[in-house]
């Protein structure tokens, strides 16, 4: 039997909002694996958990640029929030944007070696950390270039959203807009990863099931809630943000319009960052 820590039940807990006993019970029953164990409580309890990697932890802001038919984002990190409103550092985020629409790098590699002004990114980088004092990187970037329309939506610098659609920009910001705010996965439901779905439609039969009712009865919960689960995460199947009433698929095709691709870009995303615990420290310094 894997020991269970109090770190293992407190992982759970934040990544599922459920109380501690629950989440102590379903690591039992799962022998200690996190992943496990935060299934057995989405079978037990319906909760649409997420997971653990979508915590933001680092600082630093997404850039932004668009030239005609091409616009990119890209995330820059550096140590401290202070920092990451620095003029300086804000200019590294934007000559980083610039050199991703001019020379639409492969990787983040290829773009520290992109010239901006006759300066490459990488030398731009490193003239920051040394006047700032902080270490910073380039972390990641998305492209797209269209022959439609680029819009991109910032939200407070930590959010960025572009999307690429045959229609108007003032269009395209609401639905960036639509996007940071509802964090749909694709466009359409024929676009939800075969795998999402499966692991999905598994929850839902375990659920349904535990209903007692008809297998007939079962099939049909399960598939609406399928339905329910491809409406929610698609951008079209969702109620438009700014008028719930509609959807967005029912907003573009009032308009005439067509997304393409969107992607977005949360600072920290998934990365881990320390948590420094000052009691303690303090605590054994007084020891000393």
């Amino acid at each position: 039997m894997a020991e269970i820590t109090a770190k293992m039940v407190a992982d759970l807990r934040a990544a599922t909002g459920l109380g501690m006993m629950e989440c102590k019970k379903a690591l039992v029953e799962a022998e200690g694996d996190l992943a496990k164990a935060e299934e057995i409580l989405r079978i037990k309890s319906g909760n649409k958990a997420s997971k653990m990697a979508g915590r933001v932890a680092a600082e630093g802001i997404i850039g932004s640029c668009i030239e005609g038919g091409v616009g990119a984002l890209v995330e820059v990190n550096c140590e401290t929030d202070f920092v990451a409103k620095d003029p300086t550092f804000l200019a590294l985020a934007a000559a980083a944007a610039k050199a991703v629409v001019a020379a639409n790098p492969a990787d983040v590699e290829a773009l520290s070696a992109v010239e901006v002004d006759g300066v490459s990114v990488e030398e731009i980088r490193k003239a920051a950390i040394a006047k700032l004092g902080e270490n910073m990187t380039i972390r990641r970037f998305v492209r797209y270039s269209t022959e439609g329309t680029i819009a991109t939506y910032l939200h407070g610098a930590k959010i960025g959203v572009i999307v690429d659609l045959n229609g108007d920009e003032a269009l395209g910001r609401d639905v960036a807009m639509h996007i940071a705010a509802s964090k749909p996965i694709c466009v359409s439901k024929d676009q939800v990863p075969a795998e999402t779905l499966e692991q999905e439609r598994k929850i839902y039969t375990a659920q349904a099931a535990e209903s007692g009712k008809p297998a007939d009865i079962v099939a049909k919960m399960v598939e609406g809630r399928v339905n329910k689960f491809l409406a929610e995460v698609t951008l079209v199947g969702q109620p438009f943000v700014k008028n719930p009433d509609v959807t967005v698929e029912k907003l573009l095709a009032e308009k005439s319009a067509k997304v393409n691709a969107f992607a977005m870009l949360v600072v920290g995303e998934g990365i881990e960052k320390a948590v420094v615990d000052y009691a303690a420290e303090v605590a054994a310094a007084a020891k000393l």
